[in-house]
């Protein structure tokens, strides 16, 4: 073999690999529907535009009839050029394979069933839950729809004192306000504002993650290779603090690493891919301060 070649995988490997593909594309098929589900079904005819460029290409669609997960495809190119070094080629071609399947049914499949034609109030709130309920789905993952997540990501990076929660209510709240000056009235600010908010909160309960972070904390027998399958896997550190079982007297590692609330899963992920026994509880970590995070001077 020659220097610098990788060796060739393992049947094992090959086979985890094709599990792994079929993980993904099974959620990517259910969060793409019950994205669809939300924008189409509910939002389309209720004359509002949820937040992100769904919400977008939904007032593109209103105004000039443009498939809805075209749309949303095209202006997502700009973001993904926009956004591609700080997210790195694996995320990016996972999130794209999200985004063409999300198209198909977004394009192809919905507009062939009926679409909600009762109380706009519901169909924001209905909106919001399945839209909310989809992208928790493809978020545990590890994948996106683009978008606002791309955005958020982009933002962050030139402006780092912002919090997630602050950017991502920036874009939503433009494309909301938006919608509310395309469709001419203030109800449709309302049902956009209702929409967003449940879709995040419906987020938040899928994937457990609430607030501005998460603290996930380890116990391992592992910690260095644990902090390391973190770190390949989001890019987030850790910190690792030498532990002793009180009952077997086993020399163990405890491992801090705090992390967004789209990253909890692959950060437990990882974790369990290392160590299958290892102990890790997950906490609301209301505010967090420093890198990658909340700047400590930014309230001041």
């Amino acid at each position: 073999m020659k220097n610098g070649q990788k060796p060739p995988k393992t049947r094992e490997e090959r086979a985890q690999r094709r599990r792994t593909l079929a993980g993904d594309l099974i959620y990517d098929v259910a969060g793409s529907i019950l994205f669809a589900i939300g924008v189409y079904t509910f939002a389309k005819s209720a004359d509002f535009a949820p937040g992100g460029i769904s919400g977008l290409a939904l007032l593109i669609n209103h105004l000039t009839g443009a498939p809805i997960g075209t749309m949303t495809l095209v202006l997502n190119i700009p973001v993904i050029l926009l956004s591609y070094r700080v997210l790195g080629r694996k995320f990016f071609l996972k999130s794209f394979r999200t985004m063409l399947i999300s198209t198909v049914f977004l394009d192809l499949i919905f507009p062939l069933t009926p679409m909600y034609v009762g109380s706009p109030l519901l169909a924001a709130l209905f909106s919001g839950v399945f839209m909310g309920a989809g992208l928790a789905l493809i978020y545990m993952r590890g994948s996106s729809t683009g978008g606002t997540d791309f955005l958020i990501v982009s933002v962050k990076k030139l402006k780092p004192h912002f919090s997630m929660g602050q950017v991502s209510l920036m874009i939503d709240m433009s494309v909301i306000l938006l919608g509310g000056l395309f469709f001419g009235n203030i109800d449709a600010l309302l049902y956009g504002t209702i929409c967003t908010y449940a879709q995040s909160l419906i987020i938040d309960k899928i994937m457990y993650g609430a607030g501005s972070g998460k603290l996930a904390i380890i116990i391992t027998a592992d910690g260095p290779a644990a902090a390391r399958a973190i770190d390949a896997e989001t890019g987030r550190g850790a910190t690792l603090v030498r532990a002793i079982g009180a009952y077997s007297g086993a020399q163990l590692h405890l491992v801090l690493c705090a992390c967004g609330k789209a990253e909890i899963f692959k950060v437990r992920n990882a974790v369990h891919a290392v160590d299958a026994n290892a102990f890790v509880m997950i906490t609301e970590a209301s505010e967090v301060f420093g890198e990658g995070f909340t700047s400590p001077n930014a309230e001041e």
